[in-house]
Formats: structure tokens, C-alpha cells, sequence
């Protein structure tokens, strides 16, 4: 979907319909992105082919959280752009390299992450090529999760932070339900009511439809 000056395809992840998102914009020297979020191949070698199709160079892997259906394919995406940072909060760091703290253990998944992690995506600002993002404390689902908000294209990344009509699950190991609703509270519904969220499962929904209708969230 193209939201000026950002695109963003998104990949569909079905086992746990996790969705991979690769968020691209115009740069200096062509056309640059973000995978957020890669999931199990081979819907992350999809976003790798769909870069590569379309002249997108990945600068960063950038993980919302740290949950094994949203790192899965993390190793696939650094093989094809080996210069890509790969960026996750330092409180969700462990998670990567430790299936019982992804949770994909449960699963008899055994995920664990090979590619080092180079920046930790903590609350500040990032740059996608002439686009400015913010990443907000989103944590609660996880000890350390992170959402990313561009003004520009009126948009925001929020993980299984909020989703459309709900809000991550809280009763996992780390998870913590205060915390959660507070940032959701502080950091999302303070945005713009016509904000777009993409969420890591599910539909987009608005910042506006959240507030009047997540029943979560109602004041």
C-alpha cells in the first residue's frame, strides 16, 4: 500500500498469521526499506524476493518485539542483505537467541537467531531514506516492545501491541496487562485519529477507531 512518501507490502504469514511487513522509501541512491518483522519462510524469502524485484536495498531488520513468529525468518533476510542492521529493544535481545523465551519452544519450533544484533531500537528517532519515524515505548506484550510512527505518511507499526477491536495477550512470561494499556493509553491513542496502525496480526485499523471502539480501550 502506498501511503506518500512510504510504501509498505505486507506478507501474510499463515501458520499464525503473523504480518511481515517490508516499509520502503526514496533515497539518496535509490529506493531503501525496513523488513519489520520477518516471519518463517518462506513468506520472509518472499519479501526478499519482492525487494530485490523492485530495487529495494534493506538497511534494517527491525523486530516490534521479540516472539518467534515475528523473528522467525530474521536469518533469511540477513543472508540476502548482509549489511542490514538488525535492530530489537535490549529488553527483548535474549529473546532471539532462546526458543523458551520466543515461545516458539512450546511450539516444538526451536527458533533461534543467528544474526547479531547491531543497534537496539530504543524510544527515539530513526530515518528511512528522506522519512523521519519515531519509536515509541509500546512494551507489555513483551518486556520490550516498540512501535514505529512516521508523521509524514500519517502511519504507525505497532506489533501485537494493539490490533484491530484488541491488544496483545498479557499472559505470557514478561508480558505485563498495566503496563500495556498505559503505553497503548500514552503512546498510540495520543496520535493522530487518522493514523493507519498496522498491527502484527490482522487488519489495519485508524488510532481513531481504537479509541471509540476497542473494547480495551474504552474510556
Amino acid at each position: 500500500m502506498n501511503h506518500q512518501p512510504v510504501s509498505i507490502k505486507v506478507f501474510v504469514e499463515p501458520m499464525f498469521g503473523e504480518n511481515a511487513l517490508l516499509v520502503s522509501a526514496a533515497g539518496s541512491r535509490g529506493r531503501v526499506g525496513w523488513a519489520v518483522d520477518p516471519s518463517f519462510p518462506p513468506h520472509s524469502e518472499r519479501l526478499v524476493d519482492y525487494a530485490r524485484d523492485h530495487g529495494i536495498t534493506i538497511e534494517r531488520i527491525i523486530l516490534t518485539h521479540g516472539h518467534g513468529d515475528h523473528i522467525a525468518g530474521i536469518d533469511v533476510v540477513h543472508a540476502a542483505f548482509p549489511q542490514a542492521s538488525v535492530m530489537i529493544s535490549a529488553a527483548d535481545e535474549p529473546m532471539l537467541r532462546d526458543p523458551e523465551l520466543n515461545l516458539s519452544a512450546p511450539f516444538g519450533l526451536e527458533i533461534a537467531i543467528a544474526a547479531p544484533v547491531t543497534e537496539h531500537l530504543e524510544p527515539g528517532t530513526l530515518s528511512l531514506g528522506t522519512t523521519e519515524w519515531h519509536v515509541l515505548d509500546t512494551s507489555g506484550h513483551s518486556p520490550g516492545g516498540r512501535s514505529l510512527y512516521c508523521p509524514a505518511a500519517g502511519l504507525v507499526i505497532t506489533g501485537d501491541a494493539l490490533f484491530a477491536g484488541s491488544i496483545g495477550r498479557t499472559d505470557f512470561p514478561g508480558s505485563n496487562h498495566l503496563q500495556l494499556i498505559s503505553n497503548i493509553r500514552q503512546n498510540l491513542l495520543s496520535l493522530p485519529g487518522d493514523t493507519i496502525v498496522y498491527s502484527g496480526h490482522g487488519v489495519t485499523t485508524t488510532i481513531e477507531n481504537e479509541r471509540k471502539s476497542n473494547p480495551f480501550l474504552s474510556e
